[in-house]
């Protein structure tokens, strides 16, 4: 129910805000030397964003903000020569994404995005742009956009780029942006449309490919470039993601698409599931992806799959591994070059496939990191044979920085050093694992900065959303603030996490709110034998799925002393309804809620809410899509009414992943402040 970037992040995993945003909301707390404290030393954190290696790798591209100026960094492989691309004054304050390399290595295309609208109300502009990286001359416009473009690609001939295009949109095209208020004529006209579209480099002339009848989530050029597959379905697109199909056709405008893979017909273990990342084989006879339970668009997770070009029969690779494949690339016609979440880590490793079954080779390596915008995004040149990588990497215990280098059983080191100096606000961070009904389970522990093993700590349990996503190790910033101000914060990977294969994914199936609970209870009993935590100072919070944990978990125990949900869900009954995106559920619950309401009823917090003595702060936007304002409502109606301590804050123009930074300051500052009183730090 929340994407990365969105992707399932918790609000405080996702925020990052600057310390020029001083400005806090009316009626707000005053401000707090705490949330003053720690957000100056993220202000501190050269943020990277996106990397690219050129196809010769024998360069690398990647973006960040330099005195709160987004930029393009150009340089060597190794990182040497590093200068910033010259774009001219006209897109100095823009911001500069969706780099893409030229084939031949000399060209580097971007878009640019001189929006600012924290409301998602006004029409937006994105423009294309092509650099010369051997000069220094400004860069040249290809394309003005009215709308939103994103995904760029070229065509292996460097004759057309192709992208993914909403015209006239007022939002980005997700659903975890704020959504249009909800006035007047409901559900018709006004429809923004995601299609693949084609910029041709030497005129400039944009060609929309695909139908307007499809919402496109998704493309991949054929190595010729002649065709495309691609992912989409009927609009809505923030709603239909989840029952996407995959159709291949001709690279031409008005050209006829052709359905080559209905996961509501398909039979075996891809049926009523979704697909992702769509890659055409070196030699255009195969199309791999990712098949599997995925709560959300891009919070990409599963077994890899192939189907033959022209269409067939759908093949699972790898069925009952024990890790989830999160991206790949083709890396000859034989083999994929994988990235995977292994138990919490990150491995990279290349699958050998043999007619209908890829095998897993040795790891080159793993890391207790994050790698690319995590979902594990790599940028890979495999020039002359040589294979290389490129990727941002953080952990708890490093800031990010570009890694780069040949791939091999060492992990590519570090080509810059803008953070090298930075060490954690927060303490020591520790992967723990416990076995709960016969199921392994991990998650990661971090220290209260400054600990002293003769004190008793409370702690507070972040529960990711999702549910299909998984807290790896990663520069944590603002979800590091409990950890930061006295507190051990326990981030657990419970049922229907990513990172132990597509069977534990799909294991809190019809089951939300039992298993991974019990699962994460069983966890806070291990941390405890190895911790000095206080289990009577316990405390609970998440966002999206964690928001909903944070409502039902009260119901059940008594053993969190206070909780703060954010974007939550009380009851799936009522939300079936309300949300925009409802198609997600029918995969999880086995049913429409109009066709088995009990299974629906069965998770509902607010079916059992009288259970609550838990004190809960609950905040939310109110024009959140995907876990609407009304859920909250409810719940904080239900524990007013009943006499448990509650307060609810809605947020204006917010969606379900929060942009104004005066209101996630707020977030933070109300988080910290209810802890605090239900659950101090010191006794």
């Amino acid at each position: 129910m929340l994407k990365r970037s969105h992707l399932l992040l918790s609000l405080a995993a996702a925020a990052f805000i600057p310390a020029a945003f001083a400005g806090t909301l009316p009626g707000s707390h005053p401000t707090d030397p705490r949330i003053e404290h720690l957000l100056n030393q993220l202000g501190k954190v050269q943020r990277i964003g996106e990397v690219a290696i050129s196809p010769n790798g024998q360069q690398l591209a990647w973006t960040m903000s330099v005195k709160h100026k987004p930029v393009i960094e150009v340089a060597d492989a190794n990182g040497r020569h590093a200068h910033t691309l010259e774009v001219g004054s006209k897109l100095a304050e823009c911001n500069k994404r969706d780099i893409a390399w030229s084939p031949d290595s000399r060209h580097l295309a971007f878009i640019a995005d001189c929006s600012h609208d924290l409301t998602n109300t006004k029409a937006m502009h994105n423009d294309v742009y092509l650099s010369d990286v051997g000069s220094r001359k400004a860069p040249r416009e290809l394309a003005a956009l009215s709308g939103f473009a994103r995904a760029l690609a070229w065509t292996r001939d460097g004759k057309s780029l192709g992208f993914l295009f909403v015209p006239g949109a007022t939002r980005h095209a997700r659903a975890t942006a704020a959504g249009k208020p909800q006035v007047g004529v409901i559900g018709e006209g006004d429809i923004q449309i995601q299609h693949v579209a084609r910029l041709d480099v030497a005129s400039g002339k944009v060609d929309i490919l695909t139908p307007s009848s499809l919402y496109a989530y998704e493309f991949g050029w054929s190595p010729n470039g002649s065709r495309i597959a691609y992912t989409a379905a009927p609009p809505p697109g923030d709603d239909n993601w989840w029952i996407a199909k995959l159709y291949v056709q001709d690279a031409r405008a008005k050209a006829t698409p052709r359905v080559i893979v209905d996961t509501a017909t398909v039979k075996g273990s891809l049926h009523g599931l979704q697909m992702a990342l769509p890659r055409w084989s070196p030699d255009g006879s195969w199309i791999a992806f990712i098949g599997g339970l995925m709560s959300d668009q891009g919070a990409t997770g599963g077994d890899l799959y192939r189907v033959p070009s022209m269409g067939g029969a759908v093949s699972n690779l790898t069925p009952g591994i024990h890790v989830t494949p999160e991206w790949f690339a083709w890396s000859s016609p034989q083999s994929l070059l994988v990235s995977q979440n292994a138990k919490g880590k990150v491995q990279l490793a290349e699958y050998q496939v043999h007619g209908d079954r890829a095998t897993a080779q040795a790891p080159y390596f793993t890391l207790p990191a994050m790698i690319g915008d995590g979902r594990a995004v790599l940028s890979v040149s495999l020039s002359a044979g040589h294979k290389s990588v490129a990727f941002e990497q953080s952990s708890f215990e490093h800031a990010p920085e570009v890694h780069a280098g040949p791939l091999g059983a060492t992990p590519p080191p570090a080509v810059t050093a803008y953070n090298a100096s930075l060490k954690p606000s927060w303490g020591k961070a520790v992967s723990v694992e416990w076995t709960n009904e016969g199921r392994q389970v991990q998650g990661w522990l971090l220290y209260p900065a400054h600990f002293d093993p003769h004190k008793t700590y409370p702690m507070i349990v972040n529960v990711h959303g999702g549910p299909a996503w998984g807290v790896l190790s990663s520069w944590p910033g603002t979800r590091a603030m409990y950890a930061a101000t006295g507190y051990f914060e326990f981030m657990p990977n419970p049922r229907g996490s990513f990172g132990q294969g597509e069977a534990f994914v799909q294991s809190n199936r019809r089951d939300f709110g039992y298993g991974d609970l019990r699962d994460i209870l069983a966890g806070i009993d291990a941390v405890e034998k190895m911790a000095p935590v206080d289990d009577h100072r316990l405390g609970l919070t998440g966002w999206s799925y964690g928001g909903f944990m944070s409502m039902f978990a009260p119901t059940q125990t008594h053993r969190f002393r206070a909780a703060v949900a954010g974007a939550g869900l009380s009851d799936w009954q009522s939300y079936y309804g309300e949300n925009r995106i409802d198609q997600w559920m029918i995969p999880y619950f086995g049913a429409s809620l109009y066709d088995d309401p009990a299974a629906y009823a069965r998770s509902s917090a607010i079916n059992f809410v009288k259970n609550v003595k838990t004190p809960t702060l609950i905040v939310v936007g109110d024009r959140d899509e995907e876990c609407p304002a009304p859920q909250s409502f409810e719940y904080w109606h239900a524990l007013k009414t009943l006499g448990v301590p509650t307060q609810l804050v809605v947020y204006p123009n917010e969606g379900h992943a929060f942009s104004n930074p005066a209101h996630i300051r707020d977030v933070l500052q109300r988080s910290l402040d209810w802890f605090a009183k239900y659950l101090p730090a010191t006794k």
